[in-house]
This record gives C-alpha cells, sequence and structure tokens, in this order.
C-alpha cells in the first residue's frame, strides 16, 4: 500500500537535498557515506527530474527566487517541503510497478498539486529497509514563484499568490493522502485507507528507535553466534512492541472489561477510561500511553468489539466441539495474510499435454508439463477439500455465486466512482467561483452601467469563469453553495468507501479466479479418467 510522509526542513542548503537524493547515506545517522578515497558514493539506481527551474539547478533556482521576493532569509523560515510516496514491495512483480513509471507518477503528482513550486523529483527502487518498495521524493521550494488556481487544500487568498509560501496543514495532508489513494485506485496500485488511522500505529521514532536496538542487538550477539551459541535474543521489541503483544494477549482470552483490565494489571499495566478514550500505563511510565499512539486496535470501540466477540464465542462453547486455542494475534495475522499475500503460489491451469505436442513441443517440455500437472493436481484436490465441496455441482454454484458478488461489488465501486467524480467536479466550480469573488464584488461597486460595462471588459476572464460556473449550478438546480470544508470533508469520506469497497473486489476477483481455475482443473481431470464418455459427448455435438 502507498504511503505519504512529509518533512519540512530549515536548511537554507538546497543542495543538500539533492546530494541525499544522489548519493548513498547512512541510515541512522543520515550522513553521506563515502569511499577509501572520501568520495561521495552515487546511489546504483534512481530517476531525477526538475520542475519550474528553467533549466537552472535547483538549488541555484531557489535561491534566486528567494532573493527576488526577499522570502526565506531568516534561521527559522522553513525553507523546503519534503513528501515521500512509498509504494507496496507487491507493486513491482504484482502489478507492472517500475522506477519509470513512478517516476511519471511523482511528476504528475508534483504538478497537480504543487503548481508554481520550484521542485525536485527522486524515485529510487529500495527504501533503506531493504523491502523493495519503490519511492518517490518530492522536494519543492516553500516560496511560489506563479500565480496559481485556488485547490481544494488552500485556504487563504495568499496560497494561490505569486511570492508567497506553501503550507502544509493537516488538511492541506488528509487531502494530499486522498489523492494518493486515488491515484492508486486509478493506476490499479496496492492501497490501504490512509484517512482513517492505522490499527498498529508506529511513529516514525518508534521505528528508528527499533531499527537502531536491532543493530545494537545483533552487535551484542554477533560474538556468540560466532561460537556457536545461542543468543537468548535475536528479536528488538520497543516498549510499545511490548506492550501491544500484552494488549492482545489479554484480548484473546478476556470477555469482559472488567476481566481485560485484571489480565493487563497482573502483567503491571493499569487500562484507564477517560471520555470515551482507554490509555495504558506500564510499570516503566509515569504518563499512560493513549490508544491513538498504539493504533486502532487498542481503542475503546475496536476493545469492546473483541470482548463481545470472545464473550459470545464463550456462550457458543458448550454446543460445539472445542478448538484449539488460538490468540487474536494469530487470528489477526492469518487473516491479512490471506488478504495481502501475493496470489503467486496459488492453484494454477493444468497442461493440455496431448494438444502441447501436437503444436509441437519437445520431450523437454513433456517431461515439465507432467511435473507440472501432478503439483497442480494436488494443489487443485487441496483447495477443493478446503473449500468443503463434496460435488463438481456444489463447485460450479460457488464458481456462480463468487461471480456475482464480485459484478454486484463492481457495480457498488462504479457507481461510487461517478458520485465521487461529481463531487469532485462540483468542487472544481465552486473553488473557481470563490476565486472569482473579488471581481464579482468590484462589479457591485460600480455605480453606472457604463462603468459596469467597462469593468466588465476589463476583468473578462474572471467573468467567464464565473459565469460558467453560475451555469453549472444552475444545471444541476444547486441554490445554495456548499462549504469548501464540508465538501472536502465529504469527498475524503467517498474515497474512504471508494477503498474499502476496492480491495473488497479484489479480494473477490482473487477468490473468483481461484475457483474458476479449480474448477477448469477438475474438468480437465474428470474428463481425462472418462475417456469414454468425453467421446459421446464430443460425438453428439
Amino acid at each position: 500500500m502507498a504511503t505519504l510522509k512529509h518533512i519540512n526542513s530549515k536548511n537554507a542548503d538546497y543542495g543538500a537535498a539533492e546530494q541525499y537524493l544522489l548519493f548513498e547515506h547512512d541510515e541512522f545517522t543520515m550522513k553521506p557515506v563515502l569511499d577509501e578515497t572520501g568520495r561521495l558514493i552515487p546511489r546504483e539506481d534512481y530517476r531525477l527530474s526538475t520542475l519550474n527551474c528553467d533549466g537552472e539547478d535547483f538549488a541555484v533556482a531557489c535561491m534566486r527566487a528567494n532573493l527576488r521576493y526577499q522570502k526565506n532569509q531568516r534561521r527559522e523560515d522553513v525553507k523546503s517541503h519534503h513528501y515521500i510516496i512509498s509504494f507496496d514491495p507487491r507493486d513491482g512483480p504484482d502489478n507492472g510497478l517500475t522506477v519509470d513509471r513512478a517516476q511519471a507518477l511523482g511528476e504528475q503528482f508534483c504538478k497537480e498539486h504543487f503548481p508554481g513550486h520550484q521542485a525536485l523529483v527522486c524515485t529510487h527502487p529500495d527504501g533503506h529497509n531493504h523491502s523493495g518498495n519503490i519511492h518517490v521524493h518530492i522536494v519543492i521550494n516553500s516560496l511560489r514563484i506563479e500565480e496559481v488556481p485556488f485547490l481544494p487544500y488552500m485556504d487563504r487568498p495568499a496560497d494561490t499568490k505569486v511570492g508567497c509560501k506553501h503550507r502544509c496543514t493537516d488538511a492541506a495532508l488528509r487531502y494530499f493522502k486522498s489523492e494518493v489513494m486515488e491515484m492508486c485506485h486509478r493506476e490499479g496500485l496496492y492501497q490501504i485507507d490512509l484517512l482513517n488511522g492505522s490499527k498498529n500505529r508506529v511513529t516514525d521514532r518508534e521505528y528508528w528507535a527499533q531499527k537502531k536496538g536491532q543493530a545494537a542487538l545483533d552487535k551484542q550477539n554477533a560474538p556468540m553466534i560466532a561460537d556457536s551459541i545461542t543468543p537468548r535474543q535475536t528479536k528488538f521489541e520497543t516498549n510499545k512492541e511490548k506492550l501491544r503483544q500484552t494488549l492482545r494477549k489479554a484480548l484473546a482470552t478476556a470477555a469482559s472489561f472488567d476481566e481485560f483490565s485484571s489480565l493487563l494489571l497482573q502483567e503491571g499495566v493499569t487500562v484507564k477510561e477517560s471520555r470515551g478514550r482507554l490509555s495504558y500505563l506500564t510499570p516503566d511510565r509515569t504518563k499512560p500511553i493513549t490508544a491513538r499512539k498504539l493504533g486502532d486496535d487498542f481503542d475503546r470501540a475496536a476493545v469492546f468489539a473483541v470482548l463481545e466477540q470472545n464473550a459470545a464465542r464463550a456462550a457458543e462453547a458448550p454446543a460445539r466441539s472445542p478448538d484449539p486455542p488460538r490468540t487474536i494475534k494469530d487470528r489477526l495475522q492469518v487473516a491479512r495474510a490471506e488478504i495481502a499475500a501475493p496470489k503467486q503460489d496459488g492453484v494454477q491451469r493444468l497442461v493440455d499435454i496431448e494438444q502441447k505436442m501436437a503444436e509441437g513441443k519437445g520431450r523437454g517440455y513433456e517431461r515439465w508439463a507432467k511435473i507440472h500437472n501432478l503439483k497442480q493436481a494436488a494443489k487443485t484436490l487441496s483447495v477443493y477439500q478446503q473449500y468443503g465441496f463434496t460435488s463438481p455441482e456444489q463447485l460450479e454454484a460457488a464458481v456462480d455465486t463468487a461471480y456475482q458478488k464480485m459484478r454486484q461489488t463492481s457495480g457498488e465501486l462504479k457507481a461510487l466512482e461517478t458520485k465521487l467524480q461529481g463531487k469532485k467536479k462540483l468542487q472544481r466550480q465552486v473553488l473557481a467561483y470563490a476565486q472569482t469573488k473579488a471581481a464579482r464584488d468590484g462589479l457591485r461597486a460600480q455605480k453606472s452601467e457604463k462603468a459596469r460595462a467597462a469593468y466588465r471588459q476589463a476583468h473578462e476572464s474572471d467573468f467567464i469563469i464565473a459565469d460558467a460556473a453560475a451555469r453549472y449550478f444552475k444545471a444541476h438546480g444547486i441554490t445554495k453553495l456548499p462549504a469548501r470544508k464540508a465538501l472536502q470533508a465529504e469527498i475524503e469520506q467517498l474515497i474512504s468507501e471508494k477503498d474499502g469497497l476496492y480491495n473488497t473486489y479484489h479480494e473477490q476477483k482473487q477468490r473468483f479466479k481461484e475457483l474458476q481455475t479449480v474448477k477448469r482443473n477438475i474438468d480437465q481431470i474428470l474428463r481425462r479418467s472418462e475417456p469414454h464418455r468425453r467421446k459421446e459427448q464430443s460425438h453428439e455435438r
């Protein structure tokens, strides 16, 4: 899933940002890595482009603009903004995302959402965690060098004017996240809901604490491993992660809030509820950690939902055979793995060896095809049994049901997309109409018809935009314009709903494809085991 991160910088050396993008840096100290001769080591693979720099170096262009408008001259001024769009590692093998394609998406995103700013756009094929996640860096000069249209995240007239500075407000960051989600939906990439929190929230500070702690632990364990001694601990965990594990362990068995509190108290953790929110106090702290800082899995609504499920399961336990105990962590991990795991190891179609040999394939292909068919037949029967089918008719009915569900979700997704596009079009018209307010107010201030005609001619472009927006409002029966913030909130809500349907549709599509492959394989296996029947059927045709 793609994520968006924002960093503002007060560093007056714009060349430092470009140096970070082009040369290797230590992931902990963020200092450049030098070779044995003391020279910088270039990154192995990257794509780099500049926008609005008029052929000049990014750093030179930014400094010229700052001097021209007398901005970013003080030490405390924010000189640049750094946005990072990180794509899911699976987007490469599963969805065909390449470094060049990611660079093009980054450039398009920058042009649409940061117009009028000098910018660097650079794409790296991998992150410092070596997970294979392609990510795009967008570095913009905080100063705006061109007049720009009023965009949805802007709330002041100065946000559009030349010589003014970019502001990354909370509303702006939410808007950028929603646009990243829209971009991933449009491009068919993996995506999660960036607008409604995270089930397991790890801050940048905690992430680096874990990385540094793991590095220190590996260094400490190295002598023991060299002496063939197994270390007691090989994985470093932050205090917050230990607290999450304690909470999940308690949630796995507790059936009421009192029982949940009692189990935590045995581990030295005190849970407190205040104004509808939960917080947790560990023995080594004097200030409790709020559920918001741990993740949405540990807020009041999620905790009480799990407790209700545990209570219902305990009530049903005597009426059914006991299941082996499984913790909530295991259940969550299995469910997420089923959704997130790529289907590369799923069931594949059997090869028609006779047809391929008739097409001219050799003995080597025949041997490979026989082994392939044996493996896929075993996987097919395994999946067939996992779903609990007892006849091919049940399998065929399941394929039809999966197809209908997929089509229904697709219809809902298209309807939601149409509604979202309508809201976005309305938003564009509202913003365009709002930008012409000064011209419309000036027209009303004119005293005579001749003065109004001259004023309208002098501001013709503004009135063309205003008249087009007014015609749109009239055609759609809009008599009162919606508030811009309320309209943006409605769009973000629709994007969140679309994200849920988008992921549901992909899950249903994967299930349909798997069942369809199993059905085709079963049909092929049955036809091979009943050659006379197949011959009779072909004769009847």
